[in-house]
């Protein structure tokens, strides 16, 4: 009589490509160089903008303070901003560094949407030895599109409220102008939604062109000329057509009494005329800042739906013909 012998247990089979969990691994082992720089961009753009909210507002206002107005260009001042020690550039000038960051990254995204995500694959034929196994061109593209836009959407919209905070506690440190005025224009759900409409647009631009370079140099550009029109025009009206964001200034004379701002900005002698040793200045809430936003929004968006739901259209040519029987 044999003893009875025992039978080690057999462990689930591991989804892979099959399942939904599998494309989604699969998009984040493929491009997990593109997940840590992205996610070194938020850190960085976080870090900025926490720092500019504490200590960095905290150092402005003490050195405006300090100096005044009228010790501008003895104390380092740039306008109104004083250069950090050991920094070497103003609280203003670091005001726009994550801004001009959050227009930078919605062309990189539109770059990378067009080249690594999707045109380099179907060049190398990746894509299409995914889609035999047992994955369909649409669950492909599915997980393609929604694991960056997830991305996305929390990062950018991290970046958003951040800067929506340092804005709402710190632009009175900012120098008038058009600047801040375009910052609180461009720094809301628009800003997401261009985003999202540059991977929209490279995975069109790479499902048509189908070749690395040229879906990158067309996703690039055009996402580019986006951003220009959108932060040099109110839609559907001419270039440059801003909308006015109302200024509280009062200038502060050197008895400590507050004055009309006079208008003298960076001309000494008009401020010595004047007495003038500092400024209070707030940008107030603006009755078009909605109306841009939510108008911008919904084009944007609109926009990204129907690039969407052209790349879904151009890949059904890419679905395998079925065979036929006599």
């Amino acid at each position: 009589m044999s003893a009875p012998t025992l039978e080690r247990p057999v462990a689930p089979a591991r989804r892979t490509l099959p399942g939904t969990d599998g494309l989604v691994w699969t998009v984040r082992r493929l491009h997990r160089t593109a997940l840590w720089v992205w996610a070194g961009y938020v850190a960085v753009s976080a870090g900025l903008l926490l720092w500019l909210w504490g200590p960095g507002s905290s150092a402005a206002r003490k050195a405006f303070d300090t100096f005044g107005y009228a010790g501008a260009q003895e104390n380092g001042w740039e306008g109104r901003s004083l250069s950090f020690p050991g920094v070497g550039t103003s609280f203003d000038a670091l005001f726009y560094d994550p801004l001009t960051l959050t227009r930078i990254v919605a062309v990189a995204v539109a770059v990378f949407a067009a080249g690594p995500l999707i045109a380099r694959e179907l060049e190398s034929g990746t894509a299409r030895l995914a889609w035999t196994q047992s994955v369909s061109p649409a669950r492909w593209l599915a997980a393609k599109l929604a694991v960056p836009a997830l991305l996305i959407t929390v990062g950018t919209g991290l970046v958003v409220a951040l800067y929506r905070l340092v804005w709402d506690d710190g632009n009175h440190l900012l120098i008038a102008g058009i600047g801040p005025r375009d910052v609180a224009f461009s720094v809301g759900p628009a800003t997401i939604a261009n985003a999202l409409f540059g991977l929209a647009l490279g995975v069109l631009a790479a499902l048509v062109l189908r070749r690395t370079l040229p879906a990158m140099a067309v996703a690039g550009i055009g996402q580019y000329l986006v951003g220009a029109a959108r932060g040099n025009s109110w839609p559907f009206q001419g270039a440059y057509q801003q909308p006015v964001l109302p200024v509280h200034s009062k200038a502060i004379t050197s008895g400590g009494a507050e004055i009309s701002d006079p208008g003298c900005y960076l001309d000494q002698r008009c401020l010595d005329s004047h007495h003038v040793t500092g400024f209070t200045r707030h940008y107030l809430p603006s009755p078009d800042y909605w109306p841009r936003q939510l108008t911008e929004t919904g084009i944007l968006l609109g926009l990204t739906a129907l690039a969407v739901v052209a790349a879904f259209l151009v890949l059904r040519r890419y679905q395998p013909k079925k065979e036929t029987t006599a």
